[in-house]
């Protein structure tokens, strides 16, 4: 049973450097976008806000 251990000289990083260098593009302008709304006068003080400022009346 060779078939596991046979080594294959595909090229497969190369190839795909493009692509996984794009995706985190795309992933860093997905999260910047994502801060900016939460951050945003819309959905500041919205309870599903991770980043929401509770206040001391707030949290009893």
């Amino acid at each position: 049973m060779p078939f596991p251990w046979k080594k294959y000289p595909v090229p497969i990083a190369r190839p795909l450097a493009p692509f996984i260098a794009a995706s985190f593009v795309i992933l860093y302008g997905v999260n910047s976008l994502q801060n900016a709304m939460v951050n945003s006068e819309e959905f500041r003080n919205d309870p599903r806000n991770p980043n929401r400022r509770v206040s001391a009346a707030e949290k009893h």
